[in-house]
């Protein structure tokens, strides 16, 4: 997943083959020779072009009796491919009798659980298109979202964590209270039809008032007719994998969320290609911790398994480093997904040396840069001397990229940084949800996206990505890249978790601020990081400003990110600035 402010002038006039082949490492392409910075992947290999339900029905039939679905937190659930498409075609037809047909919006707000992992599939198979929340959305969040693509079905859990959904629920939809399940008409909220209540272990009295609300187990019971079967079998006969198939948002940090919208060529063709990558096959174990509301978990997780036979093991609903090691030890995984600070917080945990992750080879480590020393600690101390750094978001992933100076958007030279552009099949197919104006602010004419990432490709075609543009601090007239700086520091014996940004400074504009939490057994302290810094790196990038928190106080979203936004704004009152 890529973007960027593109060069309509420089990138229009040159020849654009036909984007197709493996997600793999990028070949490098000079056009005329010119050594600019552009690269091309490889084209030697078709796409998939068969929507998800037909994909899934060949995989559940040539995998059957392997494993398929590994659920820790609900009773070590364990599911063969053929158990998994059991319950995937049950679902399916429970959708179908709810009155849920093609092109319809189910929004799902629950963690990690088994009827996410189900719905995921009962819902392509139908043609249902998947609404994707964040847990962590409250009352007006969950408003904004199923307002904006008008869902028809939610399904949530009764609560999570210390949050209550049943009573977020009956506050913004009263009528929940007293109407009958599956035949909602609410004020708010005109199009949603059903509310669909999955069991995850929590109780809560608000549940009782729930009157309106229909049981997941009663979906899922999907009991079939031969006229139910036709009628579903037609409705799948309209489905084309160019069709939207998945909404998922944005994180919203600077507006409202938008809705991205996926269609089954993007995401199967994603998942195909990331597993591809990572040579999965059925013998493969892919531990999960990533959420499924995100493309991380959804794509990277849940269809790189899927597209390649291997099993796939959520440890817990919600990110737990000790869940994880221990699924990793006892299902033998050998692969493990997480963002950097999911891997760290495993590394760190107390309870490490006492789980066995011999058996671990592969995974995916995305989301947020990757520190170097990170990555050494992962290969030796985790065995994943295979592990893949996936760059990209929800919008897109890479395939076809350029980089471009942001303030004009002409394509630079080899290894001078820019704003990072991408194009392919990767690119979202149906843009930001009823909004061509934002849809064109991001993808333009000639399909390239624009990311907002910074980055440096080499005469190799190698990419390194530098951070976010507006995360750049400019000290003096100086551009300093946080990762650079973070990269410094994670080498400091006694830093766990880093993180660098911008504050403000009455004389050069901006200074740098690092926010750190501490190993256990050190205290690393202002001096320290700056003796450190000393010809490591130039002068103007040495942290002026420390911050030292516990690993609990650092702002992360759901997926396990570090949300700077918030640290920047924490930072001016911590430093009266």
């Amino acid at each position: 997943m890529l973007s960027a402010r593109f060069a309509r002038s420089s990138l229009s006039s040159r020849p654009r083959p036909a984007l197709r082949g493996q997600y793999r490492a990028l070949a490098i392409l000079q056009p005329d020779k010119a050594p600019l910075s552009y690269v091309r992947g490889p084209t030697d290999s078709p796409l998939c072009e068969d929507a998800i339900g037909p994909f899934w029905d060949r995989q559940v039939n040539k995998y059957g009796d392997r494993l398929g679905l590994v659920v820790k937190h609900e009773n070590n659930l364990h599911w063969t491919f053929r158990q998994f498409g059991e319950n995937v075609d049950r679902v399916a037809r429970g959708l179908f009798d709810l009155g849920l047909r093609k092109g319809d919006r189910l929004a799902v707000w629950m963690p990690n659980n088994s009827a996410w992992a189900t719905l995921q599939y009962a819902t392509a198979k139908n043609g249902v298109i998947l609404v994707t929340l964040n847990p962590a959305y409250r009352r007006e969040e969950l408003l904004q979202t199923l307002a904006l693509v008008d869902c028809k079905a939610l399904i949530a859990v009764p609560a999570l964590k210390s949050s209550n959904y049943c009573e977020i629920l009956l506050d913004l939809l009263p009528e929940l209270g007293h109407q009958k399940p599956g035949k909602l008409i609410t004020e708010k909220l005109p199009s949603l039809r059903q509310l669909i209540v999955f069991d995850n272990g929590t109780v809560v009295p608000e549940r009782a008032r729930m009157t309106g609300a229909i049981d997941y187990n009663d979906v899922a019971r999907g009991l079939g007719s031969l006229e139910l079967e036709d009628a579903i079998q037609k409705e799948r006969d309209l489905i084309a994998n160019r069709d939207i198939i998945n909404l998922q948002f944005t994180s919203g940090t600077t507006g409202r969320p938008k809705g991205v919208s996926l269609s089954h060529r993007n995401i199967l063709n994603n998942g195909i290609h990331i597993g591809d990558n990572m040579k999965l096959t059925e013998k493969d174990i892919l531990c999960c911790p990533p959420p499924l509301f995100h493309c991380f978990g959804l794509v990277l997780g849940s269809l790189a398994a899927m597209t390649h036979g291997s099993a796939i093991v959520y440890p817990s609903e919600s990110f737990n480093a000790e869940a994880t090691l221990k699924a990793i030890s006892e299902e033998r995984c050998t692969a493990n997904h997480g963002v950097p600070t999911m891997i760290t917080e495993e590394m760190n945990h107390a309870n490490f040396d006492k789980y066995d992750l011999s058996s671990l080879r592969t995974g995916i480590a995305a989301g947020s840069p990757v520190p170097i020393a990170t990555m050494h600690d992962v290969i030796t101390k985790m065995h994943m001397k295979d592990i893949t750094i996936s760059y990209g978001f929800i919008l897109s992933y890479s395939l076809s990229c350029t980089v471009v100076d942001p303030a004009t958007g002409e394509t630079l030279p080899i290894n001078v940084s820019g704003e990072l552009c991408t194009r392919g099949y990767t690119v979202m197919e149906g843009g930001y949800w009823n909004s061509e104006a934002q849809t064109k602010e991001t993808i333009d004419k000639d399909g390239y996206l624009h990311t907002g990432d910074t980055a440096v490709i080499n005469e190799r075609g190698l990419c390194r990505i530098d951070g976010r543009i507006k995360d750049i601090v400019i000290r003096g007239g100086e551009k300093i890249h946080p990762v650079e700086v973070e990269n410094c520091l994670f080498e400091l014996e006694g830093i766990q978790t880093v993180s660098v940004i911008g504050v403000p400074d009455d004389r050069y504009g901006e200074q740098v601020c690092a926010w750190i939490t501490n190993k256990r057994g050190h205290d690393v302290k202002l001096e320290d990081v700056q003796a450190f810094c000393k010809g490591r790196i130039a002068h103007y990038k040495v942290p002026k400003y420390l911050v030292v928190v516990e690993a609990d106080e650092i702002p992360k979203t759901p997926s396990g990110k570090i949300q700077k936004n918030i640290l920047r704004e924490r930072s001016k009152m911590l430093l009266n600035l």
